[in-house]
């Protein structure tokens, strides 16, 4: 089991408010994503679920029963920390099974499930390496077993893949979601990297604030932002927005188009502009249009599409493809 409720959770640092008022149900075996700017609390909410920081006001239950006042140990939960915290002077095997030896686990029953977890993150071979002599993606899995071999009810995984490079990061990603089907077990994670957030998630958070702004699927909040805030987080490159006479047209305060739903055209559109910065990426080309109204956007378009520096372009939204939101930046 591994489902985790907060009701109307608040956190306050003296006369601070950080995280206002949360309820949230995170379902178990789901994989669930906090994501929002820097600052937006949500460290501090998998911190509190954690039992790592004292909750203000509100309840955190745990698998059905309150656990908002219990021991981070008593909640059957393990945390995976940005900063990999390994042992220098101990072995592989040694720091995956730092926590069983401190709990007073039989020797043969740690060792068993070192290497359970071992061979679930191919670690088997460097067993009786020191982390000094581990790739910086080898140290974070070498972090993630140390969490598996407790066998928690759920993971909470704080910012584990912002110490690594581009690439490394892509791996990670990728062995972590593998990760979660394998063990069927509920993951909470924390990141300020949308695209994190949209291929790794069940479920996405998102946290202004410490505000909930939207929860849903990563395909629910792409295709169906609650509000402005949500629309320009989710999706990459962010989502164009547009005032003034366009958005009128269109009955709203403002308008949005994602940058992949621009159709193009080098001879008639709805909006004329001058193509400045195009940055090719083989499959895509992105372009930086200054439209003749002053507004700047970026238009998706396909590898090999025959524009430079200078050339006038016009663009028009896909049919269907047109946010619009009020005065407040709500959906409309």
């Amino acid at each position: 089991m591994g489902s985790i409720t907060l009701k109307s959770v608040r956190k306050s640092f003296g006369e601070v408010e950080v995280i206002p008022d949360v309820d949230l149900e995170i379902e178990d075996g789901e994989f669930v994503v906090f994501v929002g700017p820097s600052g937006c609390g949500k460290s501090t909410l998998l911190r509190l679920i954690a039992g790592l920081e004292d909750v203000t006001s509100g309840q955190i239950v745990i698998d059905g029963q309150d656990m908002t006042q219990a021991a981070p140990a008593r909640r059957g939960l393990a945390m995976v920390f940005q900063s990999y915290a390994l042992y220098p002077h101990m072995s592989v095997r040694k720091n995956i099974a730092f926590p069983l030896k401190m709990s007073g686990m039989p020797a043969a029953e740690r060792e068993k499930r070192v290497q359970h977890a071992a061979g679930i993150l191919n670690l088997t071979d460097y067993l009786e390496r020191r982390p000094g002599q581990l790739s910086g993606g080898q140290r974070q899995r070498v972090a993630i077993g140390r969490a598996i071999v407790r066998e928690p009810s759920a993971f909470l995984f704080d910012e584990p893949l912002s110490n690594l490079d581009a690439a490394l990061r892509v791996n990670m990603r990728v062995e972590i979601s593998e990760l979660h089907k394998k063990l069927a077990t509920t993951m909470v994670y924390v990141t300020h990297d949308q695209v994190e957030a949209m291929t790794m998630a069940d479920k996405i958070v998102v946290l202004r604030a410490g505000r909930v702004e939207q929860v849903g699927s990563p395909l629910d909040l792409y295709r169906a932002p609650a509000n402005r805030f949500v629309a320009g987080f989710i999706g990459s490159p962010n989502m164009n927005f547009l005032e003034g006479q366009a958005a009128g047209a269109h009955g709203a305060h403002a308008i949005g188009v994602r940058p992949e739903h621009w159709q193009m055209s080098t001879t008639e559109g709805a909006f004329g502009g001058t193509v400045g910065v195009a940055e090719h990426l083989g499959s895509d080309t992105f372009l930086h249009v200054d439209l003749d109204d002053g507004s700047h956007v970026v238009a998706r378009a396909a590898g090999e599409f025959p524009v430079h520096h200078g050339d006038r372009i016009h663009l028009t939204p896909q049919d269907g493809r047109v946010y619009r939101f009020d005065q407040q930046g709500l959906a409309i």
